[in-house]
């Protein structure tokens, strides 16, 4: 096969955003020389790579196998340019993945942890949801992602191998409201005073869930504010513009001016807090980063 260095990015690019506008914003090129890319590379592979679905733009089996050793390939592209120019790092580096609410809770003492016990470890982190991490992961954008489901807590992904996942902790997932007005004073609220709330919400797509609204409202909520930035979500909170949900775990962090309250009337809505991985042996950074992570419990 005749495949270059650059069909190989394209290829883990749109395996990571899930379409082939994404990859090419990432990537600063046009969207058509993205899909010329995709293209050269069917050809050279001589089977479909891509499946174009609804939701977005998906890796066929085959695509799966050489996006594998495609992330083999940059790698050693990336270490022999280091090392051709003596910038080989002197630390280890891990790629970290969080989803949007773990950073402020996890992250800190996580960081502190591995600065007492593994200084040498250099840890880069992003921001995003769930399913964008894992699609990171499965195209070796990151090396680890901090991840969160929900009950029954099945596979987190319908590829194959699975991914090697640990569970950190199971938090309850709350209410967040302001300190004055209607809400002042109480620990919970009955799911139908919720109704007609106002809600704070993080933007959904076919591809990404809506995060802020609770899960099992019993109508159709008002979302008067969108926005995926938890300190943005959180001030929202506290003018009394509106209400979102939160993990019970970032009550630590929390501004003044925000209570939390459990909610009556629904089934409980645990979330649980999980670290994967690729499968396969990890590195020790690798190894000693989910240490940390799972320290903080």
């Amino acid at each position: 096969m005749d495949i270059s260095s650059t069909g190989l990015r394209v290829l883990r690019q749109i395996a990571e955003s899930g379409s082939f506008t994404a990859a090419a914003t990432r990537l600063g090129y046009t969207q058509s020389a993205v899909s010329r890319q995709a293209a050269s590379l069917e050809r050279s592979a001589g089977t479909a790579l891509f499946e174009r679905r609804p939701d977005g733009v998906r890796l066929t089996p085959a695509g799966l196998t050489l996006l594998r050793h495609a992330r083999t390939i940059l790698d050693c592209l990336t270490a022999a340019e280091r090392d051709l120019t003596g910038t080989a790092p002197w630390t280890e580096p891990v790629r970290l993945g969080l989803f949007l609410s773990a950073g402020a809770a996890l992250l800190p003492p996580a960081l502190a942890h591995l600065a007492a016990t593994d200084p040498h470890i250099t840890v880069r982190t992003t921001e995003g949801t769930t399913p964008s991490l894992i699609r990171a992961l499965r195209a070796g954008s990151i090396d680890l992602a901090v991840l969160t489901s929900r009950p029954p807590h099945r596979p987190l992904d319908g590829e194959s191998p699975r991914l090697h996942v640990e569970t950190v902790a199971d938090t309850e997932l709350v209410v967040a409201v302001p300190s004055t007005g209607e809400f002042a004073g109480r620990t919970a609220v009955h799911v139908d005073e919720l109704v007609d709330a106002p809600w704070i919400a993080t933007p959904a797509s076919n591809a990404e869930p809506l995060l802020g609204v609770w899960p099992g409202l019993p109508g159709r909520p008002d979302i008067v504010h969108r926005a995926r930035d938890w300190l943005t979500k959180l001030q929202l909170v506290v003018g009394g513009f509106g209400v979102t949900t939160v993990p019970s775990r970032l009550s630590p962090v929390l501004p003044p001016g925000v209570s939390l309250l459990h909610v009556e009337g629904a089934p409980p809505e645990i979330r649980r807090v999980l670290v994967a991985r690729l499968p396969g042996r990890p590195t020790p950074a690798i190894t000693s980063v989910t240490r940390a992570i799972t320290s903080t419990t």
